[in-house]
């Protein structure tokens, strides 16, 4: 297909004017592409990205199915059936095999699918300039010829050639291994040589400046692109739960194949028929291998990270799914995550007698650009919008005083400036940290014209400052200057013009959030770069601390002088760069402390990384920042970080739940069958038999487990140990105690059975059968956590077990009532005392664990 885009290489474009390198792709920087345009380079080049996820076709996860070893010892079982001439259940077992391989495929089908499509709800997006308007699209979409929008924070999603650049740097580390960020200028020979510095490439970060870009290449064809062992060597994001069930399952594995065998040999020694006992130790083998874990665990995350995701948490890795249970402190920023990030003018403070148009000129013109309502930076929307009400248009001032160049927001500084043509002088637009403000400038406005700003004046308006912040607001300092030349320091001799405070007050639900925080076991540290009385009057109406608490200031942090408890013991710092935080992390990690911390700007991102589970602002987050975190907050919010946290020990707590189940439910069947060998019994159960109990009271009641909704208490229990296994000494004892309990009450019942003279033949095996098949459905409710009613609880309260008991009721029904199916699986039909006994022997372990659980609640 024909397209207009050229084919030459990025050198070629590096040394051309930005205008005649937009003119290859027959672009206009200002309009951007056609959509005609765009749609007919994506269909040439094909979507931006060095290739989906490797994920299995379902062929392959089908085909899986009967490569395990389960499938092997069942397929060996039918082949024994068949050579002995037993057809009726050598087809039973092959039935039994298909629909174990029929529901693994479609769990791990399901799992596949879930989290493909949770990886796509994870992915980056980009602004770009097309036909006129400024859009933000998915970077998957982007192509030649498109006009990228770049700031600081932003990953660079394609290879560009800068048209416009503002003290612009990149980090390339990705592609050179070069930690130090380069700098970028879209002149070419302005900084270092041509292609370094007017290109940027694909995966590198915006770490200062902001940009505007042309793309050159985009996917394969990027320079990240031809590095092929990027794209091609990516692993599998298996969490580590994931990766323990497995190695659980592998060493049950290795115990069970011994068991089987043990048995096998036992029981042809005693004098049992040989094929009945191998096909038996078969059978319990793939009763007792618990090869559905991993997969169930998966099914399980899945599941979980769709209720996180709309509980507005976007799950980045799953390691941080398991970490949520054990977080004890949770590091949050102030602005849009305590608060409504909202911000509306509501005290303005020009000096005695002066007119406040010339702040507000200021207000309207020191921007990082945009129309009001395109600008990501909320407290700039709120100064341009009153700045607007007041008279002082931005376009109009923006008219008079057309804008030649900015200095970019540096957080060192804690200023920013913008350049403005002011007649045959340049006019220089301050705005910053009132402390940053005034201690940079040397003059103040005045009625009669500007004064020298003195020690003592600075003073005072930094007490004004102090008592406004100390009502909540957040405070900017407002400067100007007129100077000859545009090369001109910005923060060189300013003229100090007022303050503006601005309100965003607290989120409805932060405090209830702070609370149901604190009441899990989890403290709240607000750690801002605000001023530390806005600081500390947030943090006191959120419930962090109390009024009047030890605010600690960055500054003071990093010195030597704070001994680490008191560090320790604070609750609130406030002027934090993102370096103070990075050691603030590090000092409660030292503490044994499992850390959460919320990040979103560029320089957040080494703290991100560093933190158990970094947590990046998705509304007003940077592309670094949520490359860098585990979880991605799509509505800012800190009450889905509580929300997450219960969630998390929510799905951990349901793993271990059915880990439990089936655990104990399978050495139960082991267990009925050793102890009648070891007791010179008949076989309690035949081979069918178990297999039809492995399938029908182990997977449902299994998967509805596993997507529980959990106790209503669970965050009124103190973090989960990060070094605390799956299953602890408690588990295992108490695996073992309901295997025993249902082991026992079948076992008597089928004595009694065998006891009893002129029965059919299979009469007490029936008995057994449907003993522990019930026994099993009943155990469920065992599963309860001991802390929670009888009646009112996650298990009850959990839909997906009712529908999971009802369906395994119906198929234990079709399994007496439907004569072939009888006949295979050789159940015969009771009399009342049967039933009786039955009801019983199933019931007895449900009363005597419930009642321990009940005691012990006591």
């Amino acid at each position: 297909m024909a397209t207009d885009a050229p084919s030459q290489d990025h050198a070629s474009y590096a040394q051309l004017p930005p205008a005649a390198a937009a003119q290859c792709f027959q672009v206009e920087p200002a309009h951007g592409l056609t959509m005609t345009q765009v749609a007919d380079r994506l269909e040439l080049y094909g979507p931006n990205n060095l290739g989906e996820p490797e994920t299995r076709a379902g062929f392959d996860i089908l085909i899986d199915q009967f490569r395990s070893l389960l499938a092997l010892l069942l397929t060996g079982a039918a082949v024994l059936s068949f050579l002995f001439e037993d057809m009726a259940e050598g087809i039973a077992i092959l039935v039994v095999l298909a629909i174990n391989a029929a529901i693994g495929f479609w769990a791990e089908m399901k799992a596949e699918t879930s989290m493909a499509a949770l990886r796509q709800m994870g992915r980056t997006t980009s602004r770009v300039r097309r036909e006129g308007r400024v859009n933000q699209i998915p970077a998957d979409d982007l192509v030649p010829g498109d006009i990228l929008l770049l700031e600081a924070g932003d990953i660079v999603t394609a290879d560009v050639r800068l048209l416009e650049s503002a003290r612009l740097q990149c980090d390339e580390s990705l592609l050179t291994g070069e930690s130090v960020p380069v700098d970028k200028d879209a002149t070419p020979g302005r900084a270092g040589t041509a292609e370094a510095a007017t290109l940027a490439f694909k995966g590198t970060a915006i770490t200062r400046g902001h940009a505007t870009g042309l793309v050159l290449a985009t996917g394969r064809s990027t320079r990240l692109g031809e590095i092929a062992t990027l794209a091609d060597t990516a692993v599998a994001n298996v969490s580590p739960l994931e990766r323990r069930l497995a190695k659980l399952s592998e060493q049950l594995l290795l115990v069970v194949l011994g068991l089987m065998v043990v048995l096998a040999a036992g029981g042809i020694l005693a004098g049992y028929n040989m094929l009945v006992m191998v096909k038996t130790a078969i059978a319990l083998a793939v009763a007792a291998i618990p090869e559905g874990l991993p997969i169930v665990a998966t099914l399980a995350l899945a599941r979980g990270m769709w209720k996180l995701a709309a509980r507005n948490a976007l799950i980045e890795r799953l390691s941080a799914v398991e970490t949520l249970g054990s977080v004890t402190v949770i590091l949050t920023d102030k602005t849009g995550t305590l608060t409504e990030n909202r911000m509306t003018v509501s005290e303005l403070l020009a000096p005695d007698g002066t007119d406040p148009a010339r702040l507000l000129r200021v207000a309207a013109l020191c921007h990082s650009g945009g129309e009001p309502d395109q600008m990501a930076d909320p407290m700039e929307r709120a100064l341009v919008t009153a700045a607007q009400k007041a008279g002082q248009d931005k376009a109009t001032c923006e008219a008079r005083h057309p804008r030649l160049g900015d200095e970019a927001f540096d957080p060192h500084v804690r200023m920013m400036a913008t350049i403005h043509a002011d007649g045959s002088h340049y006019l220089f637009a301050v705005k910053g940290a009132p402390e940053a403000v005034l201690a940079a400038a040397t003059r103040i406005a005045a009625p009669g014209g500007d004064q020298p700003l003195t020690d003592d004046a600075r003073v005072r308006w930094l007490e004004k400052a102090q008592g406004l912040a100390a009502q909540g607001l957040r405070l900017i300092a407002i400067a100007d200057k007129t100077a000859a030349s545009a090369a001109d320091k910005p923060y060189d001799g300013l003229t100090f013009l007022g303050l503006v405070g601005l309100e965003d007050p607290l989120r409805a639900d932060a405090a209830a959030a702070v609370r149901a925080a604190q009441g899990a076991g989890v403290r709240v540290v607000m750690a801002t770069g605000d001023s530390a009385a806005t600081a500390g009057a947030i943090a006191a109406e959120a419930g962090i601390h109390q009024a009047g608490g030890t605010v600690i200031e960055g500054s003071a942090f990093t010195g030597a002088a704070l001994p680490a408890d008191d560090i320790l013991a604070t609750g609130v710092f406030a002027r934090m760069s993102p370096k103070e935080k990075l050691k603030l992390i590090e000092l409660h990690q030292k503490a044994g402390a499992v850390v959460a911390m919320t990040g979103d700007g560029v320089n957040d991102a080494p703290a991100l990384r560093q933190a158990d589970v970094g947590i990046a602002m998705g509304l007003r987050g940077t592309e670094v920042a949520k490359e860098a975190a585990a979880m991605i907050l799509k509505d800012d919010a800190f009450a889905s970080i509580v929300a997450a946290i219960q969630q998390g020990r929510v799905i951990y707590a349901n793993i271990r739940t059915f880990v439990i189940y089936l655990m104990s439910c399978n050495l139960s069947e082991v267990l009925v069958v050793t102890l009648c060998l070891l007791a010179g019994l008949p076989l309690p159960l035949l081979p069918l038999q178990i297999l039809f109990l492995n399938l029908v009271t182990d997977v449902f009641p299994a998967l509805a487990l596993g997507f529980g909704r959990g106790d209503r208490d669970i965050l009124m229990r103190p973090p989960r140990p990060t070094g605390e296994s799956m299953l602890q000494r408690r588990h295992w004892l108490a695996i073992t105690a309901y295997a025993a309990l249902m082991t026992a009450s079948v076992t008597a019942a089928f004595a009694w059975a065998s006891a009893r003279a002129g029965m059919v033949p299979d009469y007490a095996g029936t008995v057994a059968f449907l003993s522990l098949a019930f026994g099993q459905l009943w155990h469920v409710f065992n599963m309860r956590s001991r802390r929670t009613p009888l009646f009112n609880n996650g298990i009850v309260r959990n839909p997906f077990i009712w529908v999971a008991e009802g369906l395994c009721l119906l198929l234990l029904a079709a399994a007496m009532k439907v004569p072939a199916l009888a006949a295979v699986l050789y159940l015969a039909p009771l009399d009342g005392a049967g039933w009786a006994v039955v009801l019983g022997a199933s019931l007895i372990p449900l009363v005597l664990a419930q009642a321990a659980k009940s005691a012990f609640r006591k």
